[in-house]
């Protein structure tokens, strides 16, 4: 057809719109973040793109027309366009985010007015926000209290006056359990802070799409499942299990086990009866200090394993410490900084491009085994030491400041260094060492 548009381009021009449009009628319902979606799966429109291009020619050179196997600069002008009308829906909501009052006029707040509801004292609660912080507080009194404020963010005081007359909140039975939730709709100009107080032995489910949640004084489990903001949970007698995709995490004081999944900031986790486990992607630093049964972190690039941990432990920005864990010890992870000291257990470390330090202050007693690559292995031991070595590095040189008859070293013509043997009296623990394209120093404290 000398004058038909080209087959491809009403197709690719049809299937981006409707593309493009489920995306932005999704954006507005809560919960789908158009600008973390396009941030990591743009390519996706390209390789869309390409393949339809790719199946055009395929089909065009069967039929012996290829025209609708070209890039029109109409589908490049309808692309570019597209991008730039997300793009502006993105800053629009980003202004708003960081902007509130400027985007949107001033905020009023009203005062919340709920009736107390009578409840059993083990009662299953959930307390539910959309837009706002929410505070959960145990007490002694079997019932269920809220109050808090609604912000409002409008142009004049009347309108907001009428748009925080239509929200409330509301406690409501929901089969053997309780639900506290707004009422009255999803205004996106208002947020509602609940600050609720509940009986301590009830269990308690707090869910937030947007807000700082904070649980204190609770003495059965606490599950709380956050969208975007800060969590503190403390004085806890229970398990405490998060998940978050967007902020920063601190518990403390709890008499149970913590865990913690999703996608965050940063994780404090501070003087836990129990254990800690947590297992996701948090861009700040995750820390946990004098956990009595130790810490499971896993991670994309890290699977950590502490039996016990007195002391502390950090990791984050390529580097990982542990200082005072008296029990064993396995971590598996690359591109990582790390420090050990001071272990009781056994020690079991795999890593690559990243150097690896282990110090005792009294001697070790069990088995230590550490495997690197392109990085080096320092160990410092307490001249005191009994121990059995092996270790073995490839184009690279093993230095050791313990000296003795058993101890041999050999070094090959390619530059491999090997030292093996015994030190001290006794049998001692069985020290392996391991590494590439690096240098490994035993050295007296």
């Amino acid at each position: 057809m000398a004058n038909g548009r080209p087959r491809g381009s009403s197709v690719f021009s049809g299937l981006i719109l409707i593309f493009i449009g489920v995306l932005l009628l999704l954006h507005n319902y809560r919960g789908f973040e158009l600008g973390r979606v396009l941030t990591h799966w743009w390519p996706l429109l390209l390789i869309f793109w390409g393949g339809l291009k790719l199946y055009e020619r395929t089909a065009g050179s069967r039929s012996g027309d290829t025209s609708g196997s070209h890039i029109t600069p109409g589908e490049v002008f309808l692309v570019l366009g597209l991008l730039a009308l997300v793009g502006v829906v993105v800053a629009v909501e980003g202004v708003k985010e960081h902007f509130p009052d400027w985007a949107t006029g001033d905020t009023t707040t009203v005062d919340l007015d709920v009736a107390p509801k009578p409840v059993p004292a083990n009662a299953r609660i959930t307390i539910k926000g959309m837009h706002g912080d929410i505070s959960v507080r145990g007490s002694d009194e079997p019932e269920i209290r809220v109050n808090g404020k609604k912000n409002v963010r409008s142009w004049n005081e009347n309108d907001a006056q009428r748009v925080a007359g239509q929200v409330g909140v509301e406690v409501v039975q929901n089969g053997d359990g309780y639900d506290v939730q707004p009422s009255g709709g999803n205004d996106s100009r208002v947020s509602v802070d609940m600050d609720v107080v509940v009986p301590s032995k009830s269990v308690a489910t707090i869910r937030n799409e947007k807000g700082d949640i904070s649980v204190a004084d609770m003495g059965t489990p606490v599950t709380i499942n956050s969208g975007s903001g800060d969590i503190d949970v403390r004085n806890t007698n229970g398990d405490v299990n998060l998940d978050m995709r967007r902020g920063d995490a601190k518990i403390s004081g709890t008499k149970g086990d913590v865990k913690i999944s999703g996608t965050g900031d940063s994780v404090d986790v501070v003087d836990a009866t129990g254990n800690f486990t947590i297992n996701g992607e948090f861009v700040g630093p995750v820390r946990a200090e004098k956990v009595a049964k130790g810490v499971r972190f896993v991670s994309h690039r890290t699977d950590l394993t502490l039996t016990q941990l007195s002391g502390h432990m950090e990791a984050g920005s390529g580097n990982l410490e542990i200082v005072d864990a008296p029990g064993s010890l396995n971590l598996r992870t690359h591109e990582e900084e790390i420090t050990i000291e001071n272990a009781g257990g056994k020690i079991k470390v795999d890593n690559r491009n990243g150097n690896i330090e282990v110090r005792f202050s009294s001697p070790p007693k069990e088995d230590i085994d550490i495997t690197n690559a392109s990085a080096g292995i320092t160990l410092g031991l307490p001249e005191a030491s009994s121990f059995q070595v092996v270790a073995d590095c490839h184009s690279g040189d093993v230095d050791s400041e313990f000296d003795g008859d058993s101890l041999k070293k050999t070094t090959t013509e390619s530059g491999d260094s090997h030292l093996e043997g015994k030190y001290g009296n006794g049998r001692g623990p069985k020290i392996t060492l391991k590494t590439s394209y690096g240098s490994i120093s035993i050295h007296k404290n």
